[in-house]
């Protein structure tokens, strides 16, 4: 088999798994949080009797607790193919080689971004005083960060199962990281038993978190409620003020690109950005990737890129790659950190990046929802922040996701333009 044939096996190898499609009351979800803070906020006067107000955080608990029960399976099963996928690009030749450390790199450089500005960011301009309401759900003690000390003798579970049960997300990643190297060197057809085993467990887990997503107008209106009856109109705010600061962690990646296309792909930022124009058109109106993948190869042809290398490089980073996951993940996690009052030091800062990276790797082809409970919780457990406040701000993941997908979509065609450019 040719290098070429070989590369297009590795850029249909992200279809192989097809995780199961699930569609999101993403709309209503919205409205649920809006309706639930205004309402909270109408009758903060003590306008509710206890008992219903009780009935309503039940109701709001239960539903965190049926998000939380899906994390530690679905990102077990997401490692191993997302691990095993990458793998096997590897294998498919230089060029493939090439776009996995252009893809590495531009991880771990929004982690770092992002562990550098995201506090000089919130010291310019602090989280609203009223915001603790959001904390409304977390229970007292779980704002304790571990030790450096600590988290090193935690590296390495003695008990997978034992850690499991409580939630210890970095061995849990650390274990299932070298599963799923391990699975990838196994004889093929035990290989391939393997990761369908996986592959089934993580469809499986998808239409549980489906499930749960699907009440979320319910479970979102119960949190908010409580949130307004505490925070009132700054609940808003706060809001606002988190959708801002973690779309501009997108944003580095966004300007980022403009830069690789033309330090590494020898592209000039005017020319660039006029070719890749109507991929971004159509990345904002769908905030999709894999929708953008054919404005994204018409911009590769405008740009004159060779015909194998993005007829190559880009499905395969639809299916592996999301530029903005590690920058703007490490931005929620670190945002509700310092809501909690939590001062994550660089060592652990480092270790949620790298537990970023390697989530990043196995939730790509989620939708927007899932992904943000999937792939942030496991980073804020790793640091040691409270994970509760990811319930309600899924809810307004979907203003954030805009940027994603934008500097997603603008990243991958700089990836194609800087890989081509390496053929020379």
């Amino acid at each position: 088999m040719s290098e070429v044939e070989r590369q297009s096996a590795a850029a249909t190898s992200g279809q192989r798994y097809e995780l199961a499609s699930i569609r999101l009351p993403v709309a209503l979800t919205f409205a649920g949080l809006v309706a639930g803070l205004l309402l909270g906020m109408v009758l903060a006067g003590g306008g509710i009797a206890d008992w219903l107000q009780q009935i309503i955080a039940l109701m709001g608990s239960l539903w965190l607790r049926a998000l939380q029960m899906t994390i530690i399976p679905l990102v077990a099963a997401l490692l191993v193919l997302g691990i095993a996928q990458m793998a096997e690009a590897a294998r498919a030749g230089a060029a493939a080689r090439r776009f996995l450390a252009l893809v590495f790199a531009v991880l771990i450089a929004g982690g770092l971004f992002t562990a550098l500005m995201m506090p000089i960011v919130l010291g310019a301009l602090p989280i609203p005083d009223s915001a603790s309401g959001f904390l409304a759900a977390v229970p007292d003690g779980e704002q304790q960060v571990p030790g450096v000390l600590e988290f090193l003798a935690s590296l390495i579970a003695p008990n997978i199962i034992a850690a499991a049960a409580e939630t210890a997300m970095l061995p849990l990643t650390i274990f299932f990281a070298l599963f799923a190297v391990a699975v990838t060197r196994l004889p093929k057809d035990q290989s391939e038993r393997m990761l369908g085993l996986f592959h089934a467990l993580a469809n499986t887990m998808l239409m549980i978190i489906g499930w749960v997503l699907w009440i979320a107008p319910l479970g979102v209106f119960a949190l908010a409620f409580g949130v307004g009856l505490k925070s009132g109109g700054g609940a808003f705010a706060t809001l606002a003020h988190y959708i801002l600061v973690v779309s501009a962690m997108g944003g580095f990646i966004l300007v980022l690109a403009y830069l690789m296309a033309w330090a590494l792909g020898g592209i000039s930022p005017l020319r660039f950005a006029k070719a890749v124009l109507p991929a971004q058109a159509v990345a904002v109106s769908t905030q999709s990737s894999l929708a953008s993948l054919p404005a994204m190869l018409d911009s590769a042809a405008r740009l004159n890129l060779r015909e194998d290398t993005s007829e190559f490089v880009l499905p395969l980073a639809v299916a592996i790659f999301r530029a903005t996951s590690v920058a703007m993940n490490m931005a929620v996690a670190l945002y509700v950190a310092s809501l909690a009052g939590i001062e994550v030091s660089w060592p652990l800062m480092l270790i949620g990046i790298g537990v970023a990276v390697i989530i990043s790797i196995g939730s790509v082809s989620l939708p927007g929802s899932i992904s943000f409970v999937v792939s942030i919780g496991p980073i804020a457990l790793a640091m040691g922040v409270p994970i509760e406040p990811l319930a309600l701000l899924v809810a307004v993941e979907m203003l954030p996701d805009i940027m994603r997908t934008l500097a997603n979509v603008t990243m991958n065609v700089a990836v194609t333009s800087t890989v081509d450019r390496s053929k020379d």
